[in-house]
């Protein structure tokens, strides 16, 4: 039987300052830039959830070392070339980003391994890499062919290719850029509208070369990568969760500190000031690598407003809490191009359209999104996560704005992202009391 939580708070109120865990993006592939390295790679910030652990468990098999103490982390590689084929299958759990990136990095390496993942990410699709991957040369087989895991993967000869993705896709363009590491002659990439760029500046913080040319990436193969130190700020799509949060609960500020501030991940600022939400940028630093600094957000009457075109690709995993906080603004919300909320950890539309009906909200649920009526006043309820962490995030916010409380069925699934959610949601709630 599945756990349950019960969340519910009187006349909430958030304040303080809030240092949300490590980016999970940026985390996932400091350890897979680190292992293709050369050398000692040092990182600081690390997530230490369930995703990004099954990364380092992959690597450690293909036999490198890796020394984990909380959110520092050092990794000690021969480099890609001198990997060792594993004894057993790789393991990705849940992370699609593991999985997927993997596809590249192993497509072009010298070993042969077997992926596999949990039941739910067996029925992801993954087509979408094999596919540009093959074209390169990649042999990847499975018994489904090879759109779902388990996938085994035969270190091959590849060749550089010019694709053009039907749809932009972070996983998808850094799993062939991966590849294109190890690929003879150029690889380039191209996108219409730009994705997640965490890959290409990592990439060149390890000494990578590529071009980046609007909304083209182009990598040359042979190109051998050295360690570095990396820096991983904290997460902007974990703090999402609690700037909606203080956007929606009347008198809330909440200050994040050294929250990454990348332009292509930004997308839920943009949003809440939209909305009518105060925010502010108070500092900005790291002018090379990943931009982050100090956010602060505060509460506002909202409004509703469309979020569509080319916004999608810097808020997908936002969606659901702005969904919910759509419940709370004045008007109509629309939510569009966003059919890729279909194959996440669960199809996040009908989810989030689901759950929120449960409370009352007026929701109505598009093939590529939502349409959402508010204001609403929202009862308590029953609400499933689905085991996605962000729809068992959005049911925790959704108790600070409900007239009960909210009972999540299998809250765990959190802490895939975020392992100390519910005691910063707490304490939060508790620096508003105490003021």
């Amino acid at each position: 039987m599945l756990e349950m939580k019960t969340v519910s708070f009187d006349k909430p109120l958030l304040k303080g300052s809030l240092k949300v865990p490590g980016d999970k993006s940026i985390s996932h592939r400091a350890i897979m830039l680190g292992s293709i390295a050369e050398g000692r790679t040092s990182i600081s910030g690390f997530l230490d959830g369930e995703d990004c652990l099954r990364t380092i468990d992959i690597f450690e098999k293909l036999g490198v070392s890796i020394e984990r103490h909380g959110t520092d982390v050092v990794v000690e590689s021969p480099g890609i070339k001198r990997w060792t084929s594993p004894k057993e299958e790789l393991y990705a759990g849940n992370s699609g980003t593991t999985a997927r990136l993997m596809l590249g990095i192993l497509s072009g390496s010298t070993v042969t391994s077997t992926l596999t993942g949990d039941d739910s990410l067996s029925k992801r699709p993954m087509k979408r890499v094999t596919t540009p991957l093959q074209s390169m040369g990649s042999s990847i087989s499975g018994e489904e062919g090879s759109d779902y895991l388990p996938l085994t993967i035969v270190g091959s000869k590849l060749d550089g290719i010019d694709y053009s993705m039907p749809v932009a896709s972070a996983q998808v363009k850094s799993a062939i850029l991966f590849a294109g590491l190890n690929a003879s002659g150029e690889t380039v990439v191209r996108e219409d509208a730009v994705s997640r760029d965490h890959t290409e500046r990592m990439l060149k913080q390890f000494g990578a070369e590529l071009q980046q040319e609007g909304n083209t990436v182009r990598i040359k193969g042979g190109q051998t990568l050295a360690a570095t130190d990396v820096k991983v700020p904290g997460d902007i799509s974990s703090a999402a969760f609690f700037m909606a949060a203080a956007a929606m609960v009347e008198g809330s500020e909440v200050e994040f500190i050294d929250v990454g501030l990348n332009p292509t991940r930004t997308g839920i600022i943009q949003v809440l000031r939209q909305m009518g939400a105060g925010v502010e940028i108070l500092e900005k630093h790291g002018e090379t690598g990943e931009p982050y600094g100090v956010v602060k957000v505060s509460h506002a009457t909202l409004s509703g407003t469309e979020i569509s075109g080319e916004i999608i690709p810097t808020l997908i995993d936002e969606l659901p809490i702005i969904a919910l906080m759509a419940t709370q603004a004045a008007g109509k919300t629309i939510i569009k191009d966003a059919a890729e909320l279909r194959v996440k950890e669960t199809d996040r539309i009908a989810a989030v359209t689901d759950e929120l009906t449960k409370l009352g909200a007026k929701v109505e649920a598009t093939e590529d999104g939502m349409i959402i009526e508010g204001p609403t006043r929202l009862s308590g309820g029953e609400l499933k996560s689905y085991g996605d962490h962000r729809i068992g995030m959005m049911a925790a916010v959704a108790a600070l704005v409900s007239e009960g409380p909210i009972h999540i069925e299998d809250p765990s699934c959190i802490a895939i992202s975020y392992p100390n959610f519910f005691d910063h949601l707490t304490r939060l709630v508790s620096a508003g009391i105490e003021e």
